[in-house]
């Protein structure tokens, strides 16, 4: 352990060694996370009052939510885990893409096939990675080819590098996740529902693995949340909205009764050049974001149901409830 001989350590070891310390810490309280919220949603199904039980149905949305929460966190997992050698990590297990299903192909090539010794390279092969596309109704598969070029003076080869995609080795396009946040998202059709279109549109996506693309986007959708919320403070006028919800108390607190958390909504003005909403959820009436617009503006927001505004001050938040 480094306790045991931090006496012997420089400054630039100590800094070194508390990066290490932090970033384990941040990867195990991220497992805890997850195996917090596997357990809640177990003793819930489980052991939850008569009335509180899930119908079929919320049993198939609650799902959908679950796999979606899964695999955003095993997303943080991952990135928040050391590094690991490349023959170390998982190779994602999937079946071949349909042969019936149209292709498209991508090319990939080198800037240049002229090797530095000033002789032509040959193509001596290539690799072939095949996404899943969609288009409202059909399905089309993008085969992206990357040539492989070989000098036989130098003895080197040259290939063009492997695009970047929102997951990793991941099958879909970044049409088809598009797709797949938009309806569920903005039309509001569930995972199972678009599993049917999808099967009718000739190849199955199982309602679990839609679930995890839409919680790996989240994850990679995060930084432009934060950004977001960054852009709406520096805003001088706000509206805002909050939501109260029933939520069943944690594992530890339940006593068979449900409790108030909100849904909060904030945007901008019409008048403002930057037209956005930025949406949360809390547990308690005070979020990270309203803490936020606080620390910005401290005498404003002592009562978000109410339109404030106070003289001296330079912003002002409004609400929209």
């Amino acid at each position: 352990m480094i306790a045991d001989d931090l006496d012997t350590l420089d400054a630039n070891q100590l800094r070194d060694a508390l990066r290490a310390a932090r970033a384990e810490a941040a990867f195990k309280q991220a497992i805890i996370d997850k195996l917090t919220h596997e357990n809640a949603i177990l003793k819930r199904l489980k052991f939850a009052a008569q009335s509180e039980r899930f119908s079929a149905e919320q049993k198939s949305l609650l799902d959908e939510t679950l796999d979606s929460d899964l695999a955003a966190v095993a997303a943080e997992i991952e990135a928040l885990q050391p590094g690991r050698a490349a023959g170390e990590r998982q190779q994602p297990r999937r079946e071949k893409l349909p042969a019936h299903l149209p292709r498209r192909d991508v090319r990939h090539e080198p800037e240049s096939t002229t090797c530095g010794c000033g002789q032509a390279m040959q193509r001596i092969g290539e690799d072939v990675a095949e996404k899943l596309d969609y288009q409202p109704g059909v399905f089309t598969v993008e085969r992206h080819i990357r040539g492989k070029w070989v000098c036989k003076c130098c003895e080197r080869i040259v290939q063009a590098p492997v695009a970047p995609h929102i997951i990793d080795k991941g099958l879909p396009t970044t049409g088809l996740l598009a797709q797949v946040l938009v309806a569920k998202y903005l039309d509001h059709l569930p995972l199972y529902r678009q599993e049917a279109i999808f099967e009718r549109a000739g190849h199955a996506i199982s309602r679990s693995t839609l679930a995890q693309w839409v919680g790996e986007c989240g994850v990679q959708l995060q930084p432009l949340v934060d950004a977001l919320t960054a852009e709406l403070l520096r805003q001088p006028v706000l509206h805002a909205d909050e939501t109260p919800v029933a939520m069943l108390k944690p594992a530890g607190q339940r006593d068979g009764k449900t409790h108030r958390a909100y849904l909060w909504s904030y945007c901008s003005t019409q008048f403002s050049p930057l037209q956005a909403v930025v949406f949360d959820f809390a547990d308690i009436r005070r979020t990270v974001f309203t803490t936020q617009v606080k620390e910005e503006i401290p005498c404003l927001l002592s009562s978000p149901r109410s339109s404030m505004h106070s003289e001296g001050c330079s912003r002002a938040l409004t609400s929209t409830g």
